[in-house]
């Protein structure tokens, strides 16, 4: 419930301010609105203000909505009401009404941007883990635990930033100039050379292609919870006991201590624990479990997690209301350009469509944003925005984008584009449209299957 309700509101938020933006650039031009609609279908509710002229409806499929202008090639205008049709309005007119519902779109996400870095954005330290051998990074001379501090001039102050920024320059095929912070506090200035990466590669974690991985703090092979009646739990291991041999061999992380365990199903392991700082010896044996048709031993037993270890890696990037509309001007254009350099590489072939996202994963990310906190949720409204507003400009029959592009050829000719090409242009526009929604709905049910 919390998935649907979240994803009913973010969709009712956008098209609300989408078709507002159409409405009132519309009366702003004395144009006569006759309904304006949140939704599509059967109307729920209707309701008209002031001189009643404007019928305000919900419908019952609340997945877009429309601006229903006075307009000669929908019905027949009284003649008293041609001054107010639309198409009797000059061509510049019409299209500011038309780009001014996704232009609303793009100041919706200032807004929320602006209101999202005054409040704080989340994130994670900006430290490098281990760096993998062979790869980019380490050509490049990155070392675990230093921090990144700027990307080609640009501040990152997360690890969301930086993945931000290099994907833009993957897309551009450009090396990026990294900053660096050692432990020690000295600067550094390395060259990260990304020409071995396409825009294919940004379907999966790319930063592990570079070789680069956010810090994580180490885990120990602590004990930090037992299954009832579980193996560990039999041999007499307690929460807090620190495991130190394992099979004679010395244990230092949680990983081999998880890696002896998994290599010895059903055999007899003789383990060496510190339990209150003193060391005790103990023996179990790791039950059999198949694994993918792999067999591996368990033992019932998880690890010790250090919270402010974790929590110390968290950071919390804010500015200034002076600061921070800049910041989100910058934001809104940035992901903007990058929507367009995604859609334009699509279009090519080199990025899969399997980046196209439908309603089902949509109100997927909806209900998981929700989850996290109303600054996450606020993130993701204003991304939607962007993609909302992107889209709609694009050149496509029955888009706003298609719309512009008549009038732009209308413009330039001096009169009407002929109503056998608006229909041509229709036809188009449904087929394309009809074809991304296949392979959004393709995509999405794909990823409920796969997970």
């Amino acid at each position: 419930m919390t998935t649907l309700l979240a994803f009913i509101v973010a969709i009712v938020v956008l098209v609300l301010f989408h078709e507002l933006g159409h409405y009132a650039v519309a009366r702003y031009f004395d144009v006569k609105v006759l309904r304006f609609s949140i939704g599509f279908g059967r109307v729920l509710y209707s309701r008209r203000f002031g001189n009643g002229e404007t019928e305000w409806v919900l419908s019952a499929i609340p997945l877009g909505g429309y601006v229903k202008m006075l307009d000669e090639h929908e019905d027949t205008v009284p003649e008293q009401d041609l001054p107010r049709a639309f198409t009797r309005k000059p061509v510049l007119q019409r299209m500011a009404i038309v780009v001014a519902g996704p232009i609303a779109n793009l100041l919706l996400a200032i807004a929320l941007y602006f209101v999202l870095f005054i409040h704080g954005v989340p994130g994670l330290k900006p430290v490098l883990g281990e760096i993998m051998p062979d790869t980019p990074a380490a050509s490049a001379g990155l070392k675990s635990n230093q921090t990144i501090v700027s990307i080609d001039g640009q501040a990152t102050p997360s690890w969301q930033e930086i993945r931000w920024v290099l994907i833009d320059l993957v897309l551009q095929q450009k090396s990026a100039r990294i900053e660096l912070r050692t432990p020690e506090g000295e600067v550094e200035s390395k060259m990260l050379e990304m020409g071995s990466l396409t825009a294919a590669d940004l379907d999966g974690d790319f930063l592990k292609k570079l070789g680069m991985q956010p810090y994580q703090p180490p885990v120990y092979p602590i004990i930090g919870k037992l299954l009832e009646g579980g193996a560990a739990e039999r041999a007499g291991l307690q929460v807090n006991d620190r495991v130190l041999l394992a099979d004679g061999r010395e244990v230092a992380l949680w990983d081999d201590w998880v890696n002896v365990v998994r290599s010895h199903p059903g055999k007899k392991l003789d383990i060496e624990v510190e339990r209150a700082g003193a060391r005790m010896k103990l023996s179990l044996t790791p039950e059999v479990f198949d694994e993918g048709g792999k067999t591996v031993g368990r033992i019932g037993a998880g690890a010790y997690f250090d919270k402010a270890a974790y929590e110390a890696m968290l950071t919390e990037v804010s500015y200034s209301p002076v600061d921070a509309l800049p910041e989100a001007v910058r934001k809104t254009w940035e992901t903007s350009v990058f929507s367009l350099k995604m859609m334009g590489k699509m279009v090519v072939g080199e990025v899969s469509l399997k980046n196209l996202s439908g309603p089902i994963t949509i109100a997927d990310y909806a209900g998981q944003s929700a989850h996290i906190g109303l600054g996450a949720y606020i993130g993701f409204v204003a991304l939607i925005s962007i993609s909302l507003g992107v889209l709609n400009l694009l050149p496509i029959p029955l888009l706003d984008g298609g719309h512009l592009l008549y009038y732009s050829v209308e413009l330039v000719k001096g009169s009407p584009v002929s109503d056998s090409w608006w229909e041509a242009g229709q036809k188009v526009g449904i087929a394309l449209l009809v074809t991304m929604m296949f392979f959004a709905l393709y995509n999405d049910i794909n990823r409920l299957i796969s997970g």
